[in-house]
């Protein structure tokens, strides 16, 4: 193992060992911070940690992100970096992903071969949606003038290494959505006297999957789950009130919309036809993700140039990404590099067993520094 994956493989479990959850990053952040001080840029800690590297005259600027933040889940590996933090635990990679972005920083800032500012972005809570916007919001595209923007996200059960993006939707957005019935509860032995609010809301369930099967297209990949279905009944008591609870993924900001549209016009018909009052609430944390031309072909011209396997136009994907709302505001490209697909390097995001594979730590790291050099060209003699 070399001298450079060894050091990047002793942080990343350091992160992993340590992990907290969004927008509580404080040891995160300060390590972070530590580590870009020590390679000599120019630091500011804010709602993330953004790291500056200018070389050379150019007035390009592109921004590279990575995710600090961990998950709610108890972790059940068995190595010796596991989580000291109960209840807590790096499930998605967001440990690997800071490394190799450290990694990339490092190798920059002493190879020095580009002409520009290169953004390195630390983004808390990317796991609720919330991390990018409040970047965005404190300034961050403006204050450092960002042209481009980039993400890395490991993929379980790809072969190592593989580059996987595309041009338009790559990832879902991600709705919210609670459903609260109201009816006149009463007497089990007794159903005629009022309305219970259980069998509106069960009903309420099954015309709500119509609206994927009878109202989209085929192709549209939409998703409409309930995922909680919560009363006040009891034993031998019907329930006066319901909520339903779920969440909504949609691959177009048009059928997102659609979505809520019918979705709530099944709500309050139903709720008519049976007498009962109704309220619902439809939140989109998530955005869709939505990769730009230039910066995805570029993705891809690196990836090839480096021989790594390459799928320049993957499938969207099922999950979300609040990188979303980086991108919807300059130009960005969201790519997906392969973790591996044997043992806990094939176990899926967000499992209990999930591991980052530090064998891909180089590999990452060696794409960000040759992305930069290829977005931000540095001028060379005739004799190079």
């Amino acid at each position: 193992m070399s001298a450079f994956r060894s050091k990047l493989t002793e942080l990343r479990r350091a992160f992993h060992k340590d992990p907290e959850l969004g927008f509580e990053e404080e040891r995160t952040k300060a390590s972070v911070a530590l580590r870009l001080q020590e390679l000599g840029l120019e630091v500011h800690c804010g709602v993330g940690v953004a790291g500056l590297l200018k070389c050379g005259t150019g007035n390009r600027v592109i921004g590279l992100r990575a995710d600090m933040d961990a998950l709610p889940i108890t972790e059940a590996s068995r190595h010796d970096y596991v989580s000291q933090n109960p209840g807590v635990m790096h499930a998605c990679g967001h440990d690997g992903h800071m490394a190799m972005l450290l990694g990339a920083a490092e190798h920059l800032a002493q190879s020095r071969d580009f002409d520009g500012t290169v953004v390195f972005i630390f983004q808390p809570n990317e796991e609720h949606g919330l991390g990018a916007q409040a970047m965005i919001n404190a300034g961050l595209l403006e204050q450092f003038s960002i042209d481009e923007v980039y993400a890395i996200h490991n993929l379980p059960g790809a072969p190592l290494g593989q580059v996987s993006t595309r041009v338009g939707q790559i990832c879902a957005s991600e709705s919210l959505f609670e459903i609260t019935i109201q009816g006149q509860g009463g007497h089990a032995s007794m159903p005629q006297v009022g309305v219970d609010a259980l069998t509106v809301g069960a009903e309420m369930v099954l015309a709500l999957q119509t609206i994927v099967s009878r109202k989209l297209p085929p192709s549209a990949g939409a998703v409409v789950s309930v995922t909680e279905f919560i009363t006040d009944g009891q034993r031998n008591v019907l329930p006066g009130s319901a909520t339903l609870k779920g969440d909504v993924r949609a691959r177009l900001p048009e059928h997102r919309e659609a979505i809520e549209s019918f979705m709530r016009q099944i709500a309050t018909g139903i709720a008519a036809a049976h007498g009962v009052t109704v309220e619902m609430n439809f939140n989109t944390e998530f955005i869709e993700t939505l990769n730009a031309a230039t910066p995805t072909e570029a993705v891809v011209r690196v990836a090839r140039g480096l021989q790594y396997e390459t799928i320049a136009d993957r499938p969207p994907m099922s999950f979300s990404e609040d990188f979303a709302h980086f991108s919807a505001a300059v130009p960005g490209c969201f790519l997906l590099m392969g973790n591996g697909e044997t043992g806990s390097h094939g176990q899926p995001l967000h499992s209990a067993d999930y591991d980052f594979n530090d064998a891909l730590l180089p590999l990452g790291a060696a794409f960000w520094a040759e992305l930069v050099c290829d977005r931000l060209p540095a001028e060379r003699s005739i004799d190079d």
